[in-house]
C-alpha cells in the first residue's frame, strides 16, 4: 500500500481496516452501518426479522458503528429490537443524534433514545443537520461531562450548509463530524476534510452510494474493471465505492445502509485487505467519470 500521511491512523484486526478516532486513539472499523430509510419499518414483524438479520450479519463481520436518528422514524426502535434478539455485541459503537423537530429538549430526546435502543449510554451523539446547534451542543457537552455519552459531533447531508458547518468545525470543541462524501460528491475534499485533519476530528461519511442511485447506476453500466481487482482486491461496485471513501486520510468510517444481508456482506468486504493508494484513487475517479 502506498505511503499515506502520518495522521491517517489505521490498523488491521485480522484483515479488517480499523481507523483511529483522533481525540482518543480508539480504533473503529472503517465500515459502519447506516439506518436512514432502510430501518424505518414500523411494527412489521417480517421486516423486523429481516433487518435484525442484517444487524446480525454486520456484527458477525466485525462491524462497529451503527448510526441512527429520531428523524429516521422507527429505526431506533428496530435497533432496540435487534439488540434484544442478538444481545449487545462488544464491538457495538452506538451513534445517535438530537434533532429539534422530533420534540423535547436534548435531554428528553437522549433519554427517550436510550429506551428505544435499550442501551445504557451512547458512544456518540450528534446534532442533526446543525438544527439549534448552539443549544444542542451545550447540552451534549454537559451529558458528556456527566459520563452519559462518550463523544459529541455535528452532521450535515446533501452538501447543505457547508459554510456554517466549516465555521462550527473551526470554532467548537467537537470529537466527530458527519458529512456527505462519495466518489461523485467530493466537495468535502476542498475544505471540510482538510479542516477535520487539522482539528483532529473523526469523520463519518454518509450517503456513500448517493442514496443508492450511484451503485445501482454502476451495476447497470459495466463490471468492475479488472485493474481495480489487481490493485486492491476489489470485486464489486459497492467495494469500489466504499474503499474509495475510507482510503481518504480524513475519513474514519463510512455508513452504507441496506435492507439485505448479501448487500451487507458486499459492504463489509470493503473493510478487508488493502486500500487504494492516492494514485489509484485518482484513477478510480477518472474511470467512473468516463462511463
Amino acid at each position: 500500500m502506498a505511503c499515506l500521511p502520518t495522521r491517517f491512523a489505521f490498523a488491521r484486526d485480522g484483515r479488517r481496516t480499523l481507523k483511529s478516532i483522533p481525540v482518543s486513539g480508539e480504533p473503529l472499523p472503517a465500515i459502519g452501518l447506516g439506518t436512514w430509510r432502510t430501518f424505518n419499518v414500523g411494527s412489521d414483524s417480517r421486516m423486523l426479522d429481516d433487518r435484525t438479520e442484517v444487524v446480525r450479519a454486520f456484527f458477525a463481520h466485525g462491524g462497529g458503528l451503527v448510526d441512527s436518528s429520531p428523524m429516521y422514524g422507527s429505526a431506533p426502535d428496530l435497533m432496540g429490537h435487534a439488540l434484544e434478539v442478538l444481545g449487545h455485541p462488544d464491538t457495538l459503537f452506538a451513534a445517535e443524534k438530537v434533532w429539534s423537530p422530533a420534540g423535547g429538549d436534548a435531554y428528553e430526546q437522549f433519554n427517550e433514545l436510550l429506551e428505544r435502543w435499550r442501551v445504557r449510554r451512547f458512544d456518540l451523539v450528534q446534532v442533526h443537520n446543525l438544527v439549534d446547534w448552539r443549544e444542542q451542543l451545550e447540552a451534549l457537552r454537559q451529558m458528556k461531562a456527566e459520563g452519559k455519552l462518550r463523544y459529541i459531533g455535528i452532521t450535515t447531508s446533501h452538501g447543505r450548509r457547508h459554510r456554517e458547518f466549516e465555521q462550527v468545525m473551526a470554532d467548537e470543541a467537537l470529537d466527530f463530524v458527519q458529512l456527505t462524501y462519495n466518489l461523485t460528491h467530493r466537495e468535502a475534499e476542498n475544505r471540510l476534510l482538510p479542516l477535520a485533519l487539522e482539528r483532529g476530528l473523526a469523520v463519518i461519511a454518509n450517503r456513500p452510494y448517493d442514496g443508492g442511485r450511484l451503485v445501482k447506476w454502476l451495476k447497470r453500466s459495466e463490471p468492475v474493471p479488472e485493474w481495480a481487482s489487481q490493485a486492491f482486491g476489489c470485486r464489486t461496485w459497492a467495494d469500489y465505492l466504499l474503499r474509495f471513501i475510507v482510503s481518504h486520510p480524513a475519513v474514519t468510517c463510512a455508513i452504507p445502509a441496506t435492507t439485505r444481508v448479501d448487500h451487507l456482506e458486499e459492504n463489509m468486504a470493503a473493510g478487508l485487505g488493502s486500500l487504494p493508494s492516492p494514485e489509484v484513487r485518482a484513477r478510480m475517479v477518472r474511470h467512473v467519470e468516463s462511463l
